[in-house]
């Protein structure tokens, strides 16, 4: 996205938008936030809006962090423990791998 031709309030708008979006369980929109907004967060000269959206970008990293530290202690702890939980990690698995009884 070419945030050079998009006015302030406008930017503005977005980096909220995809912010309270993130919200919803969708913690890549926050990733996604950080990246668009990030220069005009930290590397821009100073407006009115910055300050709000630099705000959004931290607290959106913060987000997309930890979401990320989650799903991957889930998924390490998924793959390496499934087999032990027996009947439960059977059930909760979409694919169920051959050779492992």
């Amino acid at each position: 996205m070419d945030l050079s031709k998009v006015p302030n309030e406008r930017k503005l708008y977005l980096c909220r938008w995809y912010f309270r979006a993130g919200f919803a369980l969708l913690p890549f929109l926050w990733a996604v936030n950080v990246i668009w907004f990030w220069k005009e967060a930290f590397t821009k000269p100073l407006y009115e809006e910055q300050k709000q959206i630099k705000k959004y970008v931290i607290i959106s990293a913060i987000g997309a962090t930890v979401w990320a530290i989650a799903l991957l202690a889930w998924i390490i702890t998924f793959q390496t423990q499934r087999a032990a939980w027996g009947e439960f990690g059977d059930a909760i698995s979409y694919i169920i791998p051959t050779g492992i009884p």
